[in-house]
């Protein structure tokens, strides 16, 4: 169980300025409904001295987003356009008593929301959500340019703190290499224009270095050679074990699969989705889709990642293949 705080839990129960709003001026939209959590907020702005007179929202999500979009139209009411564009996530977090770290991403909606909505009265567009950059994490559709921008907006220091706040990695693991890899590039970057500390930074040299390759010592005959390693044949089907070692057994194979996807269920849960392993039928992996992971537009990138991950802990050619019903009643398969 998160540990919600009082303020979370009165306004999720007793929203504040839920619902839509005919006079509206300005509009801003956050998020998306296939990733589980969207915002749409509505302000309506005096012309002349452009102070917010009323704010209403519509949010799809979890209590923690409700929560932090009601809270945000009260902070916002009052204040002109440029307070209000000054309001930081931290803060929007603060007001409710603090946010669990897997939540954060919920002040994140209501703040480009806000962002959005005040560029739209300005007449303006505002990206931030959508900046240019390779797709990192397929399961959330996080971009490259997303992640940098919330890196160096809250001062983000950790992988943790980075799928917290963007939802990145939250699907599956296949996008950690990258995540950790845009995150020390724009540390890097923030310890060169004085914003964090070296010591806070992220870093991927903090890792255990990858060990030498062995040698046999040099003499003044022979100078000195890597060791040859004996190279492992894989089979389509069981990965073979090293000399001295027997050879993993179907039972093992299918032991590791379900230990596998276990792993990564939690993280499928968290939005709402969930996997359930079916049968294995040699190198082909059938599971069950459940919840959101079904009506989900990137489930086809959560199977995608689930199987690099299965391929990378056994080491041999697998296929995901989702069976079961489908939303609209039809079987559905693979095959």
């Amino acid at each position: 169980m998160l540990d919600y705080s009082d303020k979370i839990k009165d306004h999720f129960f007793n929203p504040k300025n839920a619902g839509p709003l005919a006079e509206a001026n300005a509009v801003g939209e956050a998020g998306t409904l296939s990733c589980g959590d969207a915002l749409k907020l509505m302000l309506k702005v005096d012309p002349l001295t452009e102070v917010i007179l009323d704010a209403r929202f519509q949010t799809f999500g979890c209590g923690s987003a409700i929560a932090s979009s009601s809270a945000l139209t009260e902070l916002i009411i009052g204040k002109t356009i440029v307070e209000a564009s000054g309001l930081t996530t931290q803060q929007i977090a603060a007001s409710l008593g603090g946010l669990p770290p897997e939540k954060m991403h919920c002040a994140v909606l209501g703040h480009d929301a806000l962002q959005g909505a005040i560029a739209n009265f300005r007449g303006e567009a505002w990206t931030a959500s959508d900046e240019p950059g390779a797709l990192i994490c397929k399961c959330s559709g996080v971009s490259e340019g997303s992640l940098k921008h919330a890196i160096r907006m809250n001062r983000l220091t950790s992988v943790d703190q980075l799928t917290a706040f963007t939802k990145a990695g939250a699907g599956c693991f296949t996008c950690y290499d990258k995540l950790e890899a845009v995150l020390a590039q724009t540390n890097a970057e923030l310890v060169a224009e004085g914003l964090i500390a070296r010591e806070a930074a992220f870093s991927l040299q903090t890792r255990a270095p990858k060990p030498a390759p062995a040698t046999v010592a040099a003499t003044p005959e022979t100078p000195a050679q890597p060791v040859a390693r004996p190279r492992i044949q894989i089979s389509p089907l069981a990965p073979s074990a090293p000399a001295g070692e027997p050879a993993m057994t179907n039972l093992r194979k299918i032991k590791l699969i379900e230990e596998t996807i276990e792993e990564l269920r939690p993280f499928l849960r968290k939005d709402g989705g969930d996997c359930e392993l079916i049968d294995v039928d040699g190198s082909n992996v059938l599971v069950k889709m459940s919840g959101a992971c079904v009506l989900c537009k990137l489930a086809s990138a959560t199977i995608s990642g689930i199987q690099e991950k299965l391929v990378e802990k056994l080491g041999v050619p697998l296929r995901v293949i989702p069976v079961g019903k489908t939303p609209f009643g039809k079987a559905a398969s693979g095959h």
